[in-house]
């Protein structure tokens, strides 16, 4: 077999943190289990004895090494840091939405769908969309069980 291609060599710190970060017990047990493989691949113990270890699939080994590789320690934590999610419809849009749903179907319907609101709200000429899915209209209306069309 051939060497590891994302070797991990942790310092004393970054040893020192996971081990606080393991034995705290307040985070996801996923992201213990990453940092466990980040350990026992600084140990220099191979996937499958990790796997063995920690009773974890066999790529999870090389994927934690990867991302480490890629990320550092930031490595642990599922999402990365870069992504940034902005919602789609915000507080004024969200508004319409409301007032749409709670206002009287469309002539030969006898109540809104989600797929008319979120043709309707894209139709607009205050909101400016190119489109908007049937799923973001329904999990907005969702928390407001009063304007909820269906």
């Amino acid at each position: 077999m051939g060497r590891k291609k994302h070797v991990v060599d942790l310092s004393n710190e970054e040893r020192n943190e996971l081990k606080r970060f393991v034995s705290k017990g307040e985070h996801r047990a996923e992201a213990i289990t990453r940092a466990k493989i980040l350990l026992k691949s600084d140990e220099g113990l191979t996937d499958p004895t990790i796997c063995e270890h920690l009773n974890c699939a066999i790529s999870s080994p090389y994927r934690t090494r990867k991302a480490y590789a890629e990320r550092g320690l930031a490595a642990i934590h599922r999402r990365k840091p870069d992504r940034d999610y902005e919602p789609k419809l915000d507080g004024r849009a969200e508004a319409h939405l409301v007032a749409l749903a709670c206002s009287e179907p469309p002539e030969g319907r006898s109540r809104w769908t989600y797929a008319l609101l979120a043709d309707r709200l894209v139709s607009l000429e205050e909101i400016e969309f190119d489109s908007i899915s049937e799923e973001a209209v329904r999990r907005r209306l969702k928390k407001r069980p009063e304007a909820t069309p269906l």
